[in-house]
């Protein structure tokens, strides 16, 4: 999945000039340095400083977007490993966190760089509070772009499905791929979670209308695909004409 998030035309940060790259660091320090000047007392750990608004990230750049904006990323993500900062990432107050990734995105739209770092790391926390919180700063942003950002729904549907064991909202989220990521792009099983899910929900008769209209599209052109598929109808039909009491063996 990462060669994805990543082949998204970023400049690489040899090609920023060198003043720019000190502006930003110059005003990220800044930033934490005023707001560590009215908290009345300086935790030995500190969370993050709020979130700069993403047009003040913008006006920064002079042009150079992309290079800004991974910078950020760099700094946000070495955040909870400084020498002076206790803090894990677990632990970070995540309503500043995504505000940080939205700014951070807004600055660059093109890059994969937040939504990869929201899926694969922020999202995967053990505090279902937590996670929930950046499944819904993931699915926010996949409204905006789905070609691009489908990958990060997809980790959202996964996580919310075998840890929260939340089937209905990995069916929500699965739901919005299969609808608004139609580009031939997208492969075909980001398209086909839906249907899984809804066999794991045991809500086989929606599982069966949905997968036979998808074989009877035609779109399905690979053979291995199509067999594995019509095996799935095969199987769901089964079950569906067994008694109740066979479905649980």
């Amino acid at each position: 999945m990462s060669p994805f998030f990543f082949a998204r035309d970023e400049r690489a940060l040899s090609a920023v000039p060198a003043w720019i790259l000190w502006l930003l660091v110059g005003a990220l320090a800044a930033q934490i340095g005023w707001q560590s000047v009215w908290r009345t007392a300086a935790p030995a750990a500190s969370d993050l400083p709020p979130a700069p608004p993403a047009a003040a990230l913008q006006l920064a750049t002079f042009g150079e977007t992309a290079a800004l904006a991974r910078l950020a990323m760099l700094w946000l993500q070495a955040f909870d490993s400084r020498g002076d900062n206790a803090i894990p990432y677990q632990k970070l107050d995540y309503e500043r966190l995504t505000a940080w990734l939205g700014a951070i995105l807004a600055t660059d739209p093109r890059s994969g760089y937040p939504m990869f770092a929201a899926a694969r790391v922020y999202a995967e926390n053990a505090d279902a509070r937590k996670a929930r919180r950046m499944f819904d700063f993931i699915e926010a942003e996949f409204a905006r772009d789905p070609t691009g950002r489908w990958p990060a729904l997809a980790q959202a549907a996964l996580l919310a499905k075998h840890r929260l064991h939340d089937l209905p909202l990995a069916r929500r989220y699965a739901a919005e791929i299969q609808r608004h990521a139609t580009d031939p792009s997208v492969p075909s099983w980001a398209r086909q979670m839906e249907i899984f899910i809804l066999e794991d929900m045991n809500e086989l008769e929606a599982a069966k209308v949905m997968l036979g209209g998808l074989l009877a599209t035609g779109r399905i052109r690979d053979p291995e695909e199509k067999r594995f598929l019509q095996e799935r109808l095969a199987e769901i039909e089964r079950r569906l004409k067994a008694p109740a009491g066979d479905l649980a063996r």
